[in-house]
């Protein structure tokens, strides 16, 4: 299959000019390696299984040999050997060259024999699944670069149904889902997070878990996702199968999802506000990819479908992490705001330069739009623009046909009609 385009290629070529080494981390099966292969001149395959051994022997003894190489090198998975990332570093450090080095790695990693961070010679980039416009389900006509470039004459066609966005959700953005039939495709996601439970969870740090446990903490991070449930609310949806559950282990299972990449939590924003009001801070639960979600539920694209409650926080997350996607592009980041007067904002996207946007995501119906951009413009009204300027743009996406700006100044986006 040919390589499709992802938007952090354009990313990654930048920063091979700038730094000696760079380092793609993210989930499993979301494409590092392939992405990196295209760019690499040579490459080390630390999971072969024909040379595994052999290479964790040498990287033991002489980790320098192992960098030998056209360049850029590509070190695959470096975690199975982390004695490398110190010789990395020193190459870096004593040739003083740039582009080097391309490493990748699905685990985050926190091991003693790692003496140096690498700040300043390798620079780290986090991979997420595929959006909707690299998968091509998305027509890009709409880009949010030129939204935020003030551009006013924006349309688009989105040729997708409510069955074709609930089939994405429970599809997810794996590339391996684009080479499979269509009926077949929710496996990946369900094939996923059975990896992850009885293999991934304890090979992170060598530690035992419980899948049955793990299992159970994954569904109930999908009943909650995209809201701000804390661990004693996690703790009281799973107590009813596991009564001796405890707050300590759920922050564990959870700490240990995160550095699989498994989940990928929206932060708050804190502006400086023109009143008093008080700013909830806690994180939006989220996963890399709603497939997952929709896995650890058990459901599919039907179930979504019978349940708009469930189907409309599975869309908020889809449409979450093409935009953080998107934002990453652009400099950006994507965070949430919310108050204690219970005012919400599902998407600030936060440029580095200061500019920023408010997004709110709705499945469709007209009175949800109205809906959504009351809540806007209430946040425009909080906020202290003297400080950090007024916003570059309010938008709604939703998972409608047509996208358009409404004559109060709002964006009407359909998601797949969006791009970076």
């Amino acid at each position: 299959m040919q390589y499709l385009p992802r938007i952090i290629d354009d990313i990654l070529k930048e920063r091979m000019k700038i730094y000696g080494a760079v380092l793609i981390v993210g989930p499993k099966w979301c494409g590092k390696s392939t992405t990196a292969k295209q760019y690499a001149k040579s490459v080390l395959e630390l999971q072969n299984p024909k040379t595994r051994q052999n290479n964790l022997e040498i990287a033991k003894n002489r980790p320098d040999f192992l960098l030998e190489g056209e360049k850029p090198r590509l070190i695959d998975e470096w975690q199975d050997a982390p004695l490398l990332w110190d010789a990395i570093r020193y190459d870096v450090d004593n040739t003083g060259l740039k582009n080097q080095y391309i490493l990748t790695g699905s685990v985050n990693p926190i091991d003693k024999k790692v003496n140096h961070t690498g700040t300043g010679r390798i620079v780290r980039l986090l991979m997420r699944p595929m959006s909707l416009y690299e998968s091509q389900d998305s027509t890009g006509e709409v880009s949010l670069k030129d939204i935020f470039n003030g551009k006013k004459n924006i349309k688009g066609i989105s040729d997708k149904q409510l069955e074709d966005i609930a089939f994405l959700c429970a599809r997810g953005g794996w590339p391996e889902v684009l080479k499979i039939p269509k009926e077949k495709a929710i496996i990946i996601a369900r094939d996923y997070l059975e990896a992850v439970v009885h293999n991934d969870i304890n090979a992170v740090d060598e530690k035992e878990r419980n899948p049955i446990r793990m299992q159970s903490i994954l569904r109930s991070l999908a009943r909650n996702i995209c809201t701000s449930a804390n661990l004693e609310t996690i703790k009281k949806d799973t107590l009813y199968n596991d009564s001796e559950i405890s707050i300590k282990t759920i922050s564990d299972y959870v700490s240990a999802l995160t550095k699989l990449y498994v989940i990928d939590n929206v932060v708050a924003w804190c502006p400086k506000l023109r009143s008093k009001t008080e700013i909830r801070t806690s994180a939006k639960r989220n996963f890399i990819d709603p497939s997952l979600a929709v896995a650890a539920l058990h459901a599919t694209d039907k179930d979504l479908l019978k349940d708009f409650l469930t189907f409309g926080f599975i869309f908020e997350s889809l449409c979450l992490r093409d935009l953080k996607i998107y934002a990453d592009s652009l400099d950006g980041d994507v965070l949430f705001y919310r108050d204690k007067s219970n005012l919400e904002c599902d998407a600030i996207i936060h440029l580095k330069d200061g500019r920023w946007g408010a997004v709110e995501i709705k499945i469709g119906s007209e009175e949800a739009i109205e809906e959504a951009a009351t809540n806007l413009k209430k946040i425009t009204k909080v906020v202290d623009v003297e400080s950090i300027n007024n916003p570059s743009f309010l938008m709604i996406i939703t998972a409608g046909t047509y996208a358009y700006l409404r004559e109060d100044g709002i964006y009407v986006v359909p998601i797949t009609t969006l791009k970076n």
